[in-house]
């Protein structure tokens, strides 16, 4: 046994020491410090006796790789909620969306009835030049089917997305036609936008959305401030609703635009990470305009550091409801074989001192994973009173009262509205049916809808075309039994979902956001307090 032991030994620590190394945290690539640590392997760790022990002994044969591989999500989900396990299949998609570009084809899709479906093109992109269009199925992929219940998400970007320049040959049918089409793509970097909206509310008041906080999420709001510039904004919204974070510098760099010089942004602290600091440097042109930023419960980790720098500094008014409250700092630490883990080494802290972190227990992560779900049974949403404040009080810069315990709590309360809600609707959402019939009516009137100039031409068209009673045909067909009384009651928020869906898939992101947002009672507050001349808490004179 001992030769046979010596023998398999090499090449059994080779895999060890991968596991060996996130228990004694010795890596390399300190992605913030730029620290680079040796890594340690003890002949004497328990895990990795136990790993050679099975190896060698055990009644089957076992893949040490895969049960290192099963093992280190395991592992990391002992220590806290965000720290992660990424293998090497999965890097890619994990980075692409905060890199800011990806090399594919440039198209968006939906999987229907076991085809892909063409949603939308990007601008200028491969697709768009090489002739697809809005509305093609994809049926192959050079030359193999690309249909069926094995078809899936996963699946169409692996196939899709390629190195640059590489080709790929597509399999099309277009609507009316019933000869196949192929067409040549040649893959090429797609950008990947953190801003998605930029217009103005009213005469004075611009909008910016910023959906994650990415590589290129500084530049881009550098140029939605432009654009705005050029319409004479006098105050400015920041909607990071649904926004769950991204690049801790994005976040720094967008604060300092607004904040005067020397105000401290955010800090970070943890057992092996001394205090580091991050101040304005008092280069920003936007420090004396009035400001709003929006929250919810999904705005999450470099969303609640900008919220709270502007916060804490009574820089602007936050509007909305209580922030996710994700405050670890993650450290990415690669490996050779190009899988990755983001290991927590610090907490965020905002500049009063509240850690933006919510309570956790180590190893136990079901009630924080459903801790939104608790937010919304305690009737969070819906009244600013009933949110729970687990930590002590701290103080703004002007002296006003904040809290730690997790998440920014919003300077005005906006409840959720679930006037009219019923199951109905809710079944009607979350089974996704609502989005397949809004896109099965946009194929089938692509040609008339995309005559339209304008998203109240377009809003105003459908009003006229009994889409509720349609979209009740449709889903009834599809598995929702109809309910007359549920779909009166909710008629206008159904009629309002699928119009919104169906201008998403002719006009885009952004004028699907500005649809959403005329009736938004987040909007109608900011635009209220813009009004007002309350987007500086306390008229605060010392700015």
């Amino acid at each position: 046994m001992n030769n046979k032991k010596n023998s398999r030994f090499m090449p059994l620590m080779m895999a060890l020491s991968v596991v060996v190394g996130i228990l004694i945290g010795t890596f390399y690539a300190n992605h913030f410090s730029g620290n680079r640590l040796s890594i340690i392997n003890s002949s004497s760790n328990k895990l990795n006796n136990l790993l050679h022990i099975i190896d060698d002994q055990y009644v089957d044969t076992v893949n040490v790789n895969d049960l290192v591989e099963k093992a280190m999500p395991q592992i990391l989900a002992e220590l806290d909620p965000h720290s992660v396990y990424i293998s090497a299949k999965d890097i890619q998609q994990a980075n692409d969306d905060l890199r800011g570009s990806f090399s594919g084809v440039g198209i968006e899709f939906t999987i229907r009835q076991d085809t892909l479906r063409v949603q939308q093109i990007i601008s200028n992109g491969p697709a768009e030049r090489a002739g697809v269009i809005a509305g093609d199925k994809i049926v192959t992929v050079d030359d193999k089917p690309f249909t069926g219940k094995t078809l899936t998400n996963e699946e169409a970007m692996h196939r899709l997305k390629g190195p640059k320049d590489t080709k790929v040959k597509l399999g099309i049918l277009r609507y009316g036609e019933k000869k196949l089409r192929h067409i040549t793509v040649t893959r090429g970097e797609i950008p990947t936008k953190s801003v998605t909206a930029t217009y103005m509310l009213d005469d004075e008041t611009g909008y910016i959305r910023i959906k994650n906080f990415g590589e290129n999420t500084y530049p881009e709001l550098l140029i939605a401030l432009a654009k705005l510039s050029q319409e004479n904004f006098q105050n400015l919204c920041i909607d990071l609703r649904g926004n769950t974070g991204g690049y801790l510098q994005s976040a720094v760099q967008i604060a300092n635009e607004f904040l005067p010089k020397n105000r401290l942004i955010v800090y970070t602290q943890g057992r092996k990470s001394p205090r580091q600091e991050y101040r304005s440097d008092g280069r920003g042109s936007y420090q004396q305009m009035p400001l709003v930023i929006l929250i919810d419960e999904i705005s999450a980790s470099a969303s609640e550091i900008l919220a709270g720098a502007i916060q804490d500094n009574d820089r602007g008014t936050i509007i909305g409801r209580r922030s996710f409250g994700k405050g670890l700092v993650q450290q990415p630490i690669a490996f050779g074989d190009q899988s990755m883990i983001r290991l927590t080494i610090a907490r965020y802290y905002s500049p009063s001192g509240r850690c933006i972190q919510k309570p956790y227990t180590a190893g136990e992560n079901k009630d924080y994973e459903e801790d939104i779900l608790a937010r919304y049974e305690h009737g969070e949403f819906f009244s600013g009173d009933s949110i729970k404040h687990e930590g002590k009080e701290y103080h703004t810069k002007n002296g006003r009262p904040v809290y730690g315990g997790g998440g920014i709590t919003p300077d005005i309360f906006v409840a959720e509205d679930t006037t009219n809600v019923t199951s109905y609707y809710k079944q009607a959402s979350i089974s996704g049916q609502i989005i397949m019939f809004a896109y099965s009516y946009t194929d089938g009137n692509r040609q008339k809808l995309s005559q339209m100039q304008s998203i109240d031409e377009m809003a105003a068209y459908l009003k006229h075309q009994n889409i509720v009673d349609k979209f009740a045909t449709y889903a009834d067909n599809n598995g929702l039994k109809r309910r007359n009384l549920m779909i009166q009651r909710s008629h206008k928020l159904l009629e309002r979902y699928i119009t919104s869906r169906i201008i998403y898939n002719i006009m885009k992101e952004e004028a699907w956001i500005q649809y959403l947002n005329s009736e938004d009672p987040a909007i109608t507050e900011t635009i209220r307090v813009m009004r007002e001349g309350r987007a500086f808490p306390q008229n605060d004179k010392k700015q």
